[in-house]
């Protein structure tokens, strides 16, 4: 088959699937094993690339993330693999990971990792910053060490339950953690449904991580230690009051491209 006559099969089954027609070119070249920008000079799409390249369109009309199928995603200019262990980076992560660059802490400590990309990202556009990363789950920590390597970043990563196995101080902590209701889990998109639901899930309120971490985040600080979250577009007042409750006696709102607070800075 020509390598246009099977382009042209996949964006026409991701239009009629509602899915950006555009991701066709990246998944052929996926699929043939080459570059996006060689696709051009690639007349023959042999059987076999087909083959893995109808899989490749299955999957994404059957709501698989995309960097899920690829097995990569760019944050912070920084290439990451990912599969169903951990969250896709987003976008709107950069912008914890901008203003954690701009406190220019060296001792930091990232909770709920997942794919290691902030505590990855800070280690790398942070000169001779002391990194601990951790997570609960075995295999998360696993493709977050798999990144460290790729990326040749020097982070230590911890299997710790939020504060469980964490021992030192840090100057600043850092954390994307589950936000989403229990309640509302079932109403987002399939792909998102796709992901792992541990780093989702937040609690009845949505709330739960942030609590706990509050609460028990000062015997971790030092004195002049920082929290910075990642949150909700909707969750800056529930949880700048938590801080308030916990007696932090600083809180400023980032909001990210779109406009909507979406990181919150602690101080001690």
């Amino acid at each position: 088959m020509l390598t246009k006559d099977a382009l042209k099969y996949g964006r026409e089954i991701l239009k009629e699937n509602n899915i950006d027609e555009r991701e066709a070119r990246l998944l052929l070249a996926h699929a043939m094993n080459i570059d996006v920008n060689k696709l051009i000079t690639h007349d023959e799409c042999t059987d076999g690339d087909f083959f893995r390249y109808e899989e490749c369109l299955k999957r994404r009309i059957l709501g698989e993330p995309f960097a899920y199928i690829v097995g990569e995603k760019e944050f912070m200019k920084l290439k990451f693999f990912v599969d169903k262990n951990v969250l896709v980076p987003r976008e709107d992560t950069e912008v914890l990971v901008l203003e954690a660059i701009k406190q220019c802490r060296k001792k930091i400590l990232d909770l709920c990792t997942g794919s290691g990309c902030i505590a990855i990202s800070l280690a790398k556009y942070i000169q001779n910053a002391e990194i601990d990363a951790s997570d609960i789950s075995v295999r998360t920590l696993g493709v977050a060490k798999k990144n460290a390597i790729s990326n040749e970043a020097d982070v230590n990563f911890i299997k710790s339950d939020v504060f469980e196995n964490i021992h030192d101080k840090y100057e600043m902590i850092v954390s994307n953690p589950p936000y989403i209701k229990t309640e509302d889990l079932k109403s987002l998109q399939k792909e998102v449904l796709k992901e792992p639901k541990r780093a989702l899930d937040g609690g009845k309120s949505g709330l739960y991580f942030y609590d706990k971490i509050l609460k028990e985040a000062k015997e971790f600080l030092t004195d002049d230690g920082v929290i910075l979250f990642e949150i909700g577009f909707d969750q800056a007042k529930d949880v700048t009051e938590l801080a308030k409750k916990y007696n932090y006696r600083k809180i400023k709102k980032v909001k990210d491209l779109s406009g909507n607070d979406r990181v919150l800075i602690i101080e001690r």
